[in-house]
């Protein structure tokens, strides 16, 4: 039987296929959001306490944290009749895949509505292929389109410097960037804007229009996870799933995760969450061969052979320490 959702997607393609039907478009979007929304909101206090319960991200928490307090003291001068110190809410999340910037964004866009400065608080990601037309005079509709979904929420436009491609001519890029300029202004009480990307990357994005760089208020750095923190990131996929790791499979686990190769791209909790996914197949392959003889303890226990496993398919060969090489040999 089909839901609310189905039939609401169903109107909505229809619609889409006649320019003329825009406002009927967003309408049919803004039900979709609503039926998604959670019917009770989460308190101020409660989206703090997820924040601080993210593993690691330290200084991202600190830096949230004064950006909170800025806004919760501007509001009050505000209240008190006291003029504002005049800066823009939109960010830049510098970082890795991985590393939680999506994760913070819709944190953030809950936060900024707890403390009543967006309406919905809600997030809308993008990227390039969501903004960007492929003929003339097509992209500046499809920015526009974006940018009305996310109004009175945050608009979180992911890997934003795609829209700026070095030496491409002749591109739409530009022409979002340009419309997103725009309405940044237009509504600039009911818009939050973040771009994210790779640290270098994103610079030169940010250079690229002459008005982009003043109107980002802040830049937050997002961290490369520390192999002990991306362990107990892999451990809590598992714990949520109902697996445990077997003996020796933590020591294991913290052998592949320290050798990964780091720099520009490494994948971060991405990462982790792959090689999780590739050590279940490798532990359905060790049990498939005795299914009728399984208990809970086998159908919840990943062993280091199963993490060697995942680390193999994924080319990250585990080194191999005294004790792996013993308990292989045993």
């Amino acid at each position: 039987m089909a839901g609310p959702f189905d039939f609401l997607r169903t109107i909505g393609d229809q619609l889409r296929r006649n320019p003329a039907s825009e406002p009927a478009v967003d309408w049919v979007t803004e039900q979709i959001e609503a039926l998604r929304r959670p019917e009770q909101e989460r308190t101020f206090d409660e989206l703090q306490a997820e924040l601080d319960s993210l593993v690691g991200l330290d200084t991202v928490k600190e830096q949230v944290r004064a950006l909170v307090a800025f806004l919760q003291v501007q509001a009050r001068r505000k209240e008190a009749g006291l003029p504002e110190v005049a800066t823009g809410q939109h960010l830049v999340f510098l970082g890795n895949p991985g590393t939680g910037k999506t994760t913070v964004a819709r944190l953030l866009a809950e936060m900024y509505r707890a403390m009543g400065l967006l309406r919905k608080g809600h997030l809308v990601e993008t990227d390039r292929a969501g903004l960007v037309g492929q003929f003339v005079g097509t992209t500046a509709l499809k920015t526009d389109r974006v940018i009305r979904r996310a109004l009175d929420g945050v608009l979180f436009i992911d890997e934003a410097y795609a829209l700026a491609p070095e030496a491409a001519y002749h591109d739409f890029g530009p022409e979002a960037v340009e419309t997103l300029l725009k309405r940044m202004e237009d509504f600039r009480h009911r818009l939050v804007v973040i771009v994210a990307g790779y640290p270098r990357l994103m610079n030169a994005f940010l250079d690229s229009n002459p008005g982009l760089r003043s109107r980002f208020a802040r830049e937050i750095s997002f961290p490369d996870y520390s192999t002990d923190e991306l362990v107990e990131i892999t451990g809590k996929f598992a714990g949520d799933h109902e697996y445990v790791l077997g003996e020796g499979a933590p020591e294991v686990l913290g052998e592949i995760l320290g050798g990964a190769v780091r720099g520009e791209g490494f994948g971060n909790a991405r990462f982790a969450r792959t090689l999780f996914e590739q050590a279940l197949n490798a532990q359905a392959l060790r049990l498939a061969v005795r299914l009728d003889e399984l208990d809970p303890q086998d159908l919840t226990t990943l062993t280091a052979e199963d993490l060697a496993a995942a680390a193999r398919a994924l080319g990250e060969e585990p080194a191999r320490s005294s004790r792996w090489r013993r308990r292989r040999a045993s």
